[in-house]
C-alpha cells in the first residue's frame, strides 16, 4: 500500500501549519437517556483500529510530499464525571473544539461524553481535518459502530533509514514535476483573474486592533424533519442540495455576504471517494452564482444553476486546487490564503449510514456534523472576508444544517447566529429545532 499523501492531503497539511491554525470535522451525537458506557468503549476502540489510526510523517525533503504512519500510542477517551445543564451543552462543545489535535504527533481526534443533568448524554467527536474529510469521518464512525477494523497496517515511524527516504522521496518528487507544473499554470490563470472578493457590495472593513487576537466563530445547528424537507424541496420544484443552497444563500443575504448585484457565490464540496480509497480528502469543489431573492418560492433556477456548474466543474480543471499543489514549494511566509466577502460554503453529506448514529449500539437522538477551524485570529478571517460554512445530512429522520460564522465587523454570537438561521428557513415556510 501507497504511504504518500495525495497532493491534496499534503497542501490540507501544509496550509495549516502555515496559517497556524486547525481545520477540524466536528461530529457530535445527544440521547435523551444514559448513553450505554460500555457500547461507547467498544466503539471507541473499534475507531483505534479503524480507518482513523494513522498520523503523518515529515519528509527529509523540505519539498517531497510526507507519508502515512501507524499511530504510535491511541487517544483517550474522556467521559466527564460532573454533570452538566443541556443548556451548557454548545459551550462544552466549543471547549471540545479547542482540544490539542495534531495530526502528527498524535492525537489526532479526542472522543468526549458529557453526562445531562437531566438525564441525557451529549458525546463529540473533533478531528483533524488532515485525516479525513465529512464524508471519510462518517464511513469511520459506521465501521467502527459496526465492529469492522481497518484491514491497512501503516508503517511505523521512522521505518526507512535516512538514505533510503531521501531517495525515495527525491524520485516521488521526480515524479511530481508535471503536477507541479500543472499547478503554476494554474496559478498564473488565476492570479490574471479579478481579486477574490471583487464586486462586494461593501468594502470589508478596517482590521481594528489586537489583529491577533483569537476569535470564536459562532456555531449553531437545527434539524428539520426529513420528510418535511424533501417535500418543500419537491414543492419548490428543486431537490434537498439545491434547498440547501437556496437556504444557504438567503442567510448569506442576510449577513450581508452578497455582491453589488445582490447575487450570492456558492461554494460546494464534491464528492471523488471511491471503493478502497485511503485519501483523508477525497473532495473537489464546484462554485455556483445564485440570486437568492427568488429561492423561497422556485428552486428551479437554483437547480438548473447547480446542475451546470457541476456539469461544467467534471469538463473544466479546477484552477484552485491545481494550484495547492504549489504550497509547499513556499515558505510559510509566503503563503496567503485569500477568501471572498461574498461566498458561502454549503456542503451536502446527503443520507448518512444509520450505523454512524449508533454510537453505543442503539439509534442517537440527534446526529450532526459541522466543519470549524480552530486557533483563527482577528488578520486571518478579517483576510479572508469573513466565514460562513453550512454542513448538512440525513440522520435519524432528521435534516441537519450545521453553520459556522464570522462576519468582520459584525456582532458575532450564537444566539443572533440561531436567529438569523431560523428566519431564513422559515423563508422556505420550515421550521427546525436546536439542541
Amino acid at each position: 500500500m501507497d504511504n504518500v499523501l495525495d497532493p491534496i492531503d499534503q497542501a490540507v497539511f501544509d496550509l495549516g501549519r502555515a496559517m497556524g491554525a486547525t481545520r477540524l470535522v466536528q461530529s457530535v451525537w445527544v440521547y435523551n437517556r444514559p448513553i450505554d458506557i460500555d457500547g461507547l468503549r467498544q466503539f471507541h476502540d473499534h475507531l483505534q483500529r479503524g480507518r482513523l489510526s494513522r498520523r503523518i510523517e515529515r519528509s527529509p525533503l523540505r519539498f517531497a510530499r510526507h507519508r502515512w504512519i501507524s499511530p504510535d500510542g491511541s487517544p483517550d477517551i474522556e467521559i466527564v464525571a460532573s454533570a452538566r445543564p443541556r443548556e451548557e451543552f454548545d459551550a462544552w462543545l466549543g471547549e471540545q473544539a479547542n482540544t490539542p489535535l495534531d495530526c502528527e504527533q498524535g492525537p489526532g481526534w479526542h472522543l468526549a461524553a458529557l453526562p445531562f443533568t437531566d438525564g441525557g448524554t451529549g458525546v463529540s467527536l473533533a478531528i483533524s481535518h488532515c485525516l479525513t474529510d465529512g464524508l471519510g469521518l462518517c464511513e469511520a464512525l459506521a465501521d467502527a459502530a459496526l465492529g469492522r477494523d481497518n484491514p491497512i497496517s501503516w508503517p511505523a515511524a521512522a521505518s526507512r533509514r535516512r538514505w533510503q527516504a531521501l531517495r525515495e522521496d527525491a524520485r516521488q518528487t521526480a515524479r511530481d514535476t508535471p503536477t507541479i507544473g500543472r499547478g503554476v499554470v494554474a496559478a498564473v490563470r488565476l492570479a490574471r483573474r479579478r481579486p477574490s472578493g471583487a464586486g462586494a457590495a461593501t468594502p470589508l472593513p478596517v482590521l481594528p486592533a489586537g489583529a491577533d487576537e483569537p476569535i470564536t466563530p459562532s456555531m449553531a445547528t437545527i434539524f428539520v424533519d426529513a420528510d418535511e424537507w424533501e417535500a418543500r424541496a419537491h414543492s419548490l420544484g428543486g431537490t434537498s442540495n439545491s434547498l440547501l443552497v437556496g437556504l444557504a444563500a438567503r442567510l448569506a443575504q442576510r449577513v450581508g455576504r452578497v455582491t453589488a448585484d445582490g447575487s450570492v457565490v456558492v461554494r460546494m464540496p464534491v464528492n471523488e471517494r471511491v471503493a478502497g480509497d485511503t485519501r483523508a480528502n477525497a473532495v473537489s469543489q464546484a462554485t455556483v452564482t445564485v440570486d437568492p431573492a427568488g429561492a423561497p418560492t422556485d428552486l428551479r433556477e437554483i437547480r438548473d444553476a447547480v446542475k451546470q456548474a457541476l456539469i461544467r466543474h467534471r469538463e473544466v480543471p479546477d484552477d484552485e486546487q491545481a494550484a495547492w499543489s504549489l504550497i509547499r514549494l513556499l515558505p510559510k511566509r509566503l503563503v496567503r490564503v485569500g477568501g471572498s466577502a461574498t461566498s458561502v460554503a454549503s456542503s451536502n453529506l446527503g443520507v448518512l449510514n444509520p450505523a454512524a448514529s449508533r454510537l453505543d449500539g442503539t439509534d442517537a437522538d440527534y446526529f450532526a456534523m459541522w466543519v470549524l477551524d480552530s486557533g483563527m485570529t482577528k488578520s486571518m478571517v478579517y483576510r479572508y472576508g469573513g466565514v460562513l460554512v453550512l454542513a448538512s445530512g440525513k440522520a435519524c429522520g432528521q435534516v441537519f444544517v450545521s453553520v459556522t460564522a464570522y462576519q468582520p465587523g459584525r456582532p458575532n454570537s450564537n444566539d443572533g447566529l440561531r436567529q438569523n438561521l431560523s428566519s431564513a428557513l422559515k423563508d422556505f415556510s420550515l421550521n427546525g429545532t436546536y439542541l
